[in-house]
């Protein structure tokens, strides 16, 4: 009888399926903007993990949602990862929010994903609300090529180095700020790009207040001096790429540049120096720079 039961417990253990694991996008404001089949995963899975659960427990209160929540950010990622996956492993479904848009876009959830596919749990993303995709789509800048770089540095000496890679950069360029560094951070794009480089500042989206300036750099900050309420809300920064005339200008820089760096160090590293100076591919630099030896 023992064996009997050992064997049949043995089986009852190699048919529980894995569970899946759903990234799920909520809103970036407006609580009408989730998807139905989000609000039917959300209702269905066995645990939620959010951000910050305060502020999900008010818009899962909204969608009359009564899932278990649990807090999942990233001071605590990678210690709770493991035991997620263990759940996930036992067969249950868990969904992953964050505190708004599209989780993994700037927020906590790479750690978990990564080792969910390790161990070959299914991950199914449900689409919805992104900012940077959100203001994008209204800034009236090109939107065919575009590089998403995330969350400015918060020192100038690191955001400036940061910023003069948009110099000779030919796509858009997207960047999130905060509403502590919004001024400071437009006044080191003009001093890096000049006054004729039209920018979109896109803040409070699907909000009350939603606002989405595209003009010149000038225009802007004089936007955001005006009225210090101006510079309230997390932003999101669209940079147009460069024109011809920026193009031409990073070359005549690096023209002045090359010469000087290669006569003190190795093609190498003067083409990787003079690269992070004017943003100009560190390949062409470096070709430059054999020429010149």
């Amino acid at each position: 009888m023992k064996k009997k039961s050992v064997i049949k417990s043995k089986m009852n253990i190699a048919k529980v399926s894995l569970g899946t694991l759903y990234i799920v996008a909520t809103p970036i404001g407006n609580l009408d903007d989730i998807s139905f089949r989000a609000v039917s995963v959300l209702k269905s899975v066995d645990l939620i993990l959010a951000e910050d659960t305060r502020h999900s427990k008010k818009l899962l209160s909204h969608l009359d949602i009564s899932t278990p929540l649990k807090a999942f950010h990233e001071h605590n990622e990678r210690d709770k990862t493991q035991t997620i996956i263990d759940e996930l492993s036992a067969g249950k479904s868990i969904a992953l929010i964050s505190d708004a848009g599209t989780p993994l876009i700037s927020d906590p959830g790479y750690v978990l994903v990564a080792e969910a596919k390790k161990a070959g749990i299914q991950v199914s993303p449900l689409p919805g609300a992104s900012a940077l995709i959100a203001a994008l789509s209204a800034a009236g800048l090109a939107s065919d090529h575009f590089t998403f770089f995330g969350f400015l540095p918060s020192k100038q000496a690191a955001r400036l180095k940061v910023l003069q890679m948009l110099v000779s950069r030919k796509e858009t360029s997207i960047y999130y700020e905060s509403p502590k560094r919004i001024l400071a951070t437009m006044t080191d794009m003009l001093s890096v790009l000049g006054e004729s480089r039209e920018v979109c500042l896109a803040k409070e989206l699907t909000k009350a207040f939603e606002t989405i300036h595209t003009d010149n750099i000038p225009s802007l900050i004089e936007y955001l001096t005006v009225d210090v309420n101006h510079q309230k809300g997390e932003f999101v920064i669209i940079v147009s790429g460069a024109n011809k005339a920026d193009a031409v200008e990073g070359e005549v820089m690096l023209d002045t540049l090359l010469p000087i760096l290669c006569a003190e160090m190795g093609a190498s590293k003067a083409a990787k120096l003079a690269a992070k100076i004017t943003g100009i591919d560190k390949k062409h630099c470096y070709q430059r720079a054999i020429k010149l030896g």
